[in-house]
């Protein structure tokens, strides 16, 4: 039986949730069964050589904004693309992939065409909304990975018969350190051997939160004088408006400055050794405005480290308040400081929601499941188109008159 031809479009491959996710899909996709080659705006990143050394093709399409002839024209070559390798599943990623790539799987007439919606509605600007919404129409599958996106979906006009929920996978296996390497972490950093640290991973974003962590900071400091505070993550792509300008860090950075907290807090940037960090991790902090499902909650998790999080999105669906974590309110910097402080003093406590939450990992959210879930998909979806016969002209037409749609929308947009 000839393998199923899989296209997969991210804007680029920088560490992300998203891009992480789809990498650890792919590195465990099964290959016999699926010919996977991937499409991007930007063909650069630290995933890959991942893709590389798999030997899985990648195709850049540049452009500047996503109207435009130079947009139609990367459109049309993308539509191209897909017929000539006949691609039987287009997959895109996010708004920007999937405003440019689902016009032009349609235009293609790709047997199945998924969109990706993996973040909350108020990231977008109600512009960017109503393109997308328009746009994923043309899909046959809206895939998300919480149901709280889910219901902002519905809530925004989707079908919630096109809508299905994969959560997020976490390979517990993967989360191992090496020798010495949180001690190794703790000196490059100059950070105490006994100081508890608390600690974010997150991309530096201002939907993250950051500031309220520390604002927090001087709160918990004044009670904990040896605590120490680390942000790890580093800036994506300046260009989307949803991201961190370059000079975001500086900011943070001069903040903490301003709130006393200089010899306090380390911002280390992208950490390969994740693993090893968490190892050193006395509570982990994630304080975002808006978040889906958080990689690094799962991850903190999956390592037994307690986790105080905002009560946002799909969080709930991954802590349990109380019981495998600790819930509190965005924005809220005192709330946030009680909870840590709560975790910092009361230890016992600490370790009890550690292990709760590493086995709340262990049982929903395990990677293996996510890949299989996401395979049996793509053969249901590619089983109905084919039970349906041949297009005919009508996703073409469609897919043409949301490209118009979305053009004239677009033209205060830039990828």
């Amino acid at each position: 039986m000839p393998r199923v031809s899989l296209l997969k479009f991210l804007t680029t491959f920088v560490e992300g949730g998203t891009e992480g996710q789809v990498m650890n899909l792919v590195d465990r996709l099964d290959l016999s069964r699926f010919a996977v080659r991937f499409a991007c705006f930007n063909r650069t990143g630290r995933f890959l050589p991942l893709l590389d050394a798999r030997a899985i093709p990648v195709t850049q399409y540049t452009i500047k904004r996503l109207y435009g002839v130079r947009a139609l024209k990367e459109q049309w070559r993308l539509a191209n693309e897909i017929r000539r390798h006949r691609v039987d599943i287009a997959h895109s990623y996010n708004f920007y992939g999937n405003v440019f790539a689902i016009p032009a799987a349609r235009l293609a007439r790709a047997p199945v065409v998924v969109a990706s919606i993996r973040s909350m509605g108020e990231l977008y600007t109600p512009l960017q909304q109503r393109v997308q919404r328009h746009v994923c129409r043309l899909a046959d599958c809206i895939l998300t990975n919480a149901d709280a996106i889910r219901q902002s979906l519905i809530a925004e006009g989707y079908d919630a018969a096109k809508i299905t929920v994969i959560r997020n996978g976490i390979d517990v296996a993967s989360q191992r350190r090496t020798p010495n390497g949180g001690q190794r972490f703790r000196r490059e950093f100059a950070l105490p051997a006994d100081a508890p640290i608390v600690a974010v991973l997150a991309r530096l974003s201002p939907v993250k939160g950051i500031e309220y962590f520390l604002q927090a900071a001087v709160l918990v400091a004044r009670r904990f004088a040896d605590a120490r505070f680390v942000v790890v993550g580093g800036s994506t792509l300046a260009n989307d408006r949803r991201h961190a300008p370059r000079d975001y860090r500086d900011e943070l950075e001069a903040m903490a400055k301003r709130l006393g907290l200089e010899g306090r807090v380390v911002f280390t940037g992208v950490r390969s050794d994740v693993a090893d960090v968490l190892s050193q991790v006395a509570v982990s902090v994630l304080p975002s405005l808006s978040e889906g499902v958080s990689n690094t909650v799962l991850e903190s998790m999956a390592a037994g480290v307690p986790v105080v999080a905002t009560r946002v999105g799909g969080i709930p669906e991954a802590i349990e308040d109380g019981e495998t974590g600790l819930l509190v309110p965005p924005r809220n910097s005192a709330a946030l400081a009680h909870a840590i402080g709560v975790l910092l003093e009361d230890r016992q406590l600490a370790t009890h929601l550690g292990q709760a939450g590493q086995r709340r990992i262990a049982r929903e959210f395990q990677l293996d499941r996510s890949v299989r879930e996401t395979e049996n998909l793509y053969v249901e979806l590619l089983e109905r188109a084919r039970e349906r016969g041949p297009q005919d002209g009508a996703p073409r037409r469609g897919a043409a008159r949301a490209h118009r749609t979305a053009e004239s929308a677009c033209r205060k947009l830039t990828p």
